[in-house]
């Protein structure tokens, strides 16, 4: 069964092309640009399915439906209460963006440990699914680009400028990007601890987006850097509903 995933982020549009055994074909053009994708789709072949995450709202929907092929029709996905071994504990499940719920769908294809399912892009999002694949619950927090902004836009002094993370920075620059590592790495490892608690043992962190191979070294706690987990759960749900 070939299968057309399709991750509509907000900053950037993954899709990958899976042939029943490997991902033949994977890339991404920014969410601006989405008409790109029209002629990249027109050369893959037919498709057996097509599965979409969107989260980057209805122009993007519009633009993607006018570059996909005319057949099969799509798939959007929706957060639901129970899909594919996992079970969504928001009191309101679509309420849980799609993307993270798709994410914790992968993750559960990847293992059945304890996990954290953290997609580190324009917001990092941390999510506790328990090894019984009870999504637990998590957080959202801005990402590293979006921290930055927030200081260079809201403060006449600490405008954006090149830096590096540091133990003891001594400069603005490093100073910033010091302060948004600690900000990132402090969010996940003490999800971490409070999963620790709740599981009776360390977690797995399952990394993903944009910025994972950036950040997984500053993480004291064990770390798999997962390519797209997102596209890896969309191909779990479009072969649930092909049974």
């Amino acid at each position: 069964m070939k299968v057309l995933a399709i991750d509509a982020g907000n900053s950037r549009i993954k899709w990958g092309l899976h042939d029943g055994t490997r991902w033949t074909r994977r890339s991404s053009v920014a969410t601006v640009r989405a008409g790109d994708l029209k002629i990249a789709l027109a050369r893959l072949p037919h498709c057996d399915a097509v599965v979409i995450s969107n989260v980057a709202g209805a122009a993007v929907r519009k633009r993607l439906l006018s570059v996909l092929p005319a057949a099969p029709r799509p798939h959007w996905i929706k957060s639901e209460r129970l899909q594919c071994g996992v079970r969504n504990s928001y009191a309101n499940p679509r309420q849980l963006g799609c993307d993270r719920w798709a994410a914790l769908i992968g993750a559960r294809q990847c293992s059945r440990r304890p996990l954290l399912v953290t997609n580190a892009g324009t917001a990092l999002t941390v999510d506790a699914l328990a090894a019984d694949g009870v999504f637990l619950g998590g957080i959202i927090v801005p990402g590293a680009r979006l921290m930055r902004e927030a200081l260079a836009g809201n403060t006449a002094a600490l405008k954006l400028r090149p830096g590096e993370a540091g133990r003891f920075p001594r400069t603005t620059g490093d100073a910033i990007m010091s302060g948004v590592v600690n900000a990132l790495a402090g969010a996940v490892e003490r999800s971490a601890r409070l999963l620790h608690r709740r599981a009776g043992r360390g977690p797995l962190c399952l990394l993903s987006g944009g910025d994972a191979a950036w950040l997984a070294p500053y993480l004291n706690l064990e770390v798999r850097v997962v390519d797209n987990l997102v596209l890896e759960g969309l191909l779990a749900i479009a072969r649930d509903k092909a049974r």
